[in-house]
C-alpha cells in the first residue's frame, strides 16, 4: 500500500502545468453578444465589447449577472481596457471616438477624433504614466488624448494602414504592432514620432503586442503563426511558432506570472507559452469557430472572448 501511494503522489507531481487550469464559460444574452475585446477590473468585474450590439457588456463572474450599456447610435466597440481611474476605456469604431463608461453610474462620456481623421477603424488603447491614453486605427493612423484637458492628437503611422494592438511597458514606453505594415514601433510620448522595429520574419503580420514584467515586448504573429518577443535593452528577438499544421497567432497577453496566453485561430485554442521552458500547452475550445480575438486577463485569471460563440471563457491558474 504504501508502495501504492508513493506512486500515486508522484503521478500527481508529474502531471503538466496546464492540468492546474481551470475553465469556465459564461454565455452572453441576444443583443449583447459577439465580443470582442475584454478587460478584467482589480475586484473582479469584467467588461467586455458587444461590437455588433453597440454596447458595453458587465459581467459579474460570481453571479453571472450581465448589465449592458448602449454606447449610442451607430456604435461598434471595439476595444476595452479598464483605466488608472478604474472605468472602462473603450476604442469605439462607429462613431470615431474614444468613450469612457463611469464605472458606477454608467455615465458615457466621448472624445471624439478630429474631423480630419474620419474612419480612423479604431482598435485598441493604453495608458501611459500621465495618465494619457494612447490608440491606434488600422486605417493608418495612431494617437493621444489627454482626459484632463481633452487635448488630442493623431498622427499617420508609417507604412499607412495596418496599427492594432499597442500596449505600456513596466518603465512607461508605448509600442504599437501594425498588422498590414508588419512591424512593431516604439512611440516618442512627447512628440508622437514612432520608430520601426523590424520583426525577424517577413511579413509575418504583427498583430498585438504586450508587455512582460522585465519591458520585453511579445508580438502575436498573424500571418507566419509565430510569437516572438524583443528586448529593448538588447535590441534583439526570440522566436517560436506555434504547435500545429497551421498556427494563426490572433491574440496576446503576458499574465502575472510573465506566462505568455495566446489565441490560435488554426487550432481554435488559447495557447500558454512559459518562456523558461520554451513549451507550449494548448486548450482546444469545445465548440467551433471560437474566434478570440484579445486575451486580459488579472492575477490567477485569463479572459478569453469567443466572439464566434457569444460568451466569455475564465481560465483559473490559481
Amino acid at each position: 500500500m504504501r508502495r501504492l501511494l508513493l506512486a500515486l503522489s508522484l503521478a500527481v507531481m508529474a502531471l503538466p502545468a496546464a492540468a492546474a487550469v481551470g475553465s469556465r464559460a459564461y454565455e452572453l444574452p441576444r443583443g449583447g453578444g459577439y465580443p470582442h475585446d475584454v478587460a478584467v477590473s482589480a475586484d473582479g468585474t469584467v467588461w467586455y465589447t458587444a461590437q455588433r450590439d453597440g454596447k458595453l457588456g458587465r459581467l459579474d463572474p460570481t453571479t453571472g449577472k450581465i448589465d449592458l450599456v448602449p454606447l449610442g447610435d451607430g456604435a461598434a466597440p471595439h476595444g476595452v481596457i479598464v483605466g488608472p481611474d478604474g472605468a472602462p476605456w473603450v476604442t469605439e469604431g462607429g462613431t470615431n471616438a474614444i468613450v469612457r463608461v463611469d464605472a458606477r453610474t454608467r455615465e458615457v462620456k466621448r472624445w471624439p477624433l478630429p474631423p480630419s481623421r474620419k474612419w480612423a477603424n479604431l482598435n485598441t488603447a493604453t495608458f501611459d504614466k500621465r495618465g494619457r491614453i494612447w490608440f491606434t486605427g488600422q486605417s493608418g493612423v495612431y494617437g493621444r488624448l489627454d482626459p484632463a484637458t481633452g487635448d488630442m492628437t493623431v498622427w499617420d503611422a508609417p507604412r499607412g494602414r495596418g496599427p492594432y494592438g499597442i500596449t505600456t511597458t513596466p518603465d512607461g514606453a508605448v509600442y504599437y504592432a501594425s498588422l498590414a505594415g508588419n512591424y512593431i514601433a516604439r512611440v516618442d510620448l512627447e512628440s508622437g514620432a514612432a520608430t520601426v522595429i523590424e520583426p525577424p520574419t517577413r511579413e509575418q503580420g504583427a498583430r498585438r503586442v504586450w508587455s512582460d514584467s522585465k519591458g520585453r515586448v511579445w508580438v502575436s504573429e498573424w500571418n507566419s503563426g509565430n510569437v516572438s518577443v524583443y528586448d529593448p535593452t538588447t535590441t534583439t528577438w526570440k522566436t517560436w511558432r506555434l504547435p500545429g499544421d497551421s498556427p494563426h497567432t490572433y491574440a496576446v497577453y503576458v499574465d502575472a506570472d510573465d506566462t505568455v496566453w495566446l489565441s490560435d485561430w488554426g487550432a481554435n485554442a488559447v495557447v500558454r507559452f512559459t518562456p523558461s521552458t520554451e513549451k507550449f500547452e494548448v486548450f482546444p475550445s469545445d465548440k467551433r469557430g471560437a474566434n478570440v480575438r484579445q486575451i486580459l486577463g488579472r492575477p490567477g485569471e485569463v479572459w478569453a472572448p469567443e466572439s464566434g460563440n457569444d460568451r466569455l471563457v475564465v481560465f483559473r491558474t490559481r
